[in-house]
């Protein structure tokens, strides 16, 4: 919300904000590259004024941030005073501190005993349903009530998200992806507008390449709700260097080699290409080509943490289109403060 406020109206500066709210899971967005596209999607809308203006919005569940919040209790306080009182109490202690950091806070939660999760999700949800409930008013409030609704959301989404025991990862994994997909579409539908979801391959497939884990992708989710609408865009390479997390209780991300991919990988057929780096759709692939696409082999997947182990996936049926390319870099990653010892690194 921070970032979309400088892209749409100029506020804030997006480098202290990419500092601040790019933490925790979140780290390997605060790179250069980033910070070049809000700034160049500022410009564009400054430059373009006749044109739909380009926003920066979010779909995830980690970390709801103040501002949701006081959008949700601004709401009520103009035009459901009657509620009002009630959501604020039922909010008191789950709000973010203005000066929160992103990346402790959700390490904080993280730490909660499940019972204390739990209450804290029932809460965000009983403020959700007060909402609701209130009715959505006549007139331009009408809008003022939808914004409400999707922020209050988001809250109980995050809380939902967290109330989850460890031994049900996988259906948190799926609840996650869920919302994700859900909060995609709730922007699709109320911008009016095309949208780019920017995530790794595992969200965006339509398959899992670990379903002990990951049961059911965003790309399964959009594609049942939108239809042909969603177009799922999966990222190939053959070698080159990336951000990882060596393991699940670090905090520093540390830059990986990554060589060339073996014979029998998806990749390295890919790689045999006349070009170097292409675009492919499966969409329109012949049947020879289609038969090889629909078949599982290994393939490289990074996330968070660093992995050698190379999934099987079939591409032709987790993916829309593929983009090839033979040699990447890793992302620039910009100072950020460690939620462990406090100290910044670059």
């Amino acid at each position: 919300m921070r970032l979309d406020t400088y892209v749409t109206r100029g506020l804030g500066d997006p480098e202290q904000i990419m500092r601040e709210e790019f933490q925790g899971q979140y780290v390997f967005w605060n790179t250069d590259e980033y910070l070049d596209l809000i700034r160049w999607m500022r410009h564009y809308n400054v430059s373009h004024p006749g044109r739909p203006t380009l926003r920066f919005v979010g779909n995830d569940l980690g970390y709801p941030g103040p501002e949701a919040f006081d959008q949700v209790t601004s709401y009520v306080t103009a035009h459901r005073p009657g509620v009002a009182e009630r959501i604020a109490t039922l909010y008191a202690g789950l709000r973010p501190a203005r000066s929160a950091s992103a990346g402790a806070w959700m390490g904080q939660q993280l730490g909660k005993d499940l019972t204390s999760r739990r209450a804290e999700a029932a809460r965000a949800e009983r403020a959700l349903t007060l909402l609701c409930a209130s009715g959505r008013p006549w007139g331009c409030a009408g809008r003022a009530y939808d914004w409400a609704v999707q922020n209050a959301t988001a809250v109980a989404q995050s809380f939902t998200g967290y109330a989850f025991p460890d031994e049900e990862f996988p259906e948190r994994m799926r609840y996650r992806d869920q919302v994700m997909a859900d909060n995609t579409a709730w922007w699709l539908a109320h911008t009016n507008g095309r949208i780019l979801l920017a995530s790794n391959n595992g969200h965006v497939a339509y398959t899992s390449d670990n379903p002990q884990d990951f049961p059911e992708p965003v790309g399964a989710f959009l594609r049942k709700k939108l239809g042909r609408k969603y177009v799922s865009v999966g990222l190939t390479f053959s070698e080159g260097s990336l951000n990882a997390l060596p393991d699940f209780t670090a905090r520093q991300p540390q830059k990986y080699a990554v060589d060339p991919t073996p014979a029998g990988h998806n990749e390295h057929t890919l790689d045999q290409v006349r070009h170097r780096d292409f675009v492919l759709d499966l969409r329109t692939a012949p049947p020879a080509a289609r038969a090889w696409l629909d078949t599982a082999r290994p393939t490289r997947s990074y996330g968070l943490y660093w992995s050698d182990q190379d999934p099987e996936t079939a591409l032709g049926r987790s993916y829309d289109i593929v983009i090839h390319l033979h040699r990447v870099a890793a992302a620039r990653l910009r100072a950020f403060a460690s939620v462990k010892d406090g100290q910044s690194y670059r």
